[in-house]
């Protein structure tokens, strides 16, 4: 079976869903008390915001300015 880049994204989101989910379950499982110096819980933290941005780059709209559109603001020009 030959991937296409629409089946490439889909398993990208999932694995980065199940990513996740185990990390949230890790997050939820770590020992207290939790200092503000706990540098592993911290990168626990950090690595659940990563996963979160790419989750997010994978569903935003992106701008690719064009002749007709230079910039975001400018509207559509109809032809």
């Amino acid at each position: 079976m030959q991937d296409t880049f629409q089946s490439c994204l889909i398993a990208a989101r999932a694995e980065l869903q199940q990513a996740r989910a185990l990390l949230a379950n890790e997050i939820a499982s770590y020992p207290t008390p939790i200092s503000g110096c706990d540098a592993q819980f911290n990168h626990l933290i950090g690595e659940r915001q990563k996963i979160q941005n790419a989750l997010l780059a994978l569903e935003s709209a992106v701008f690719v300015p064009t002749p007709r559109s230079p910039s975001q603001t400018v509207g559509i020009e109809s032809r």
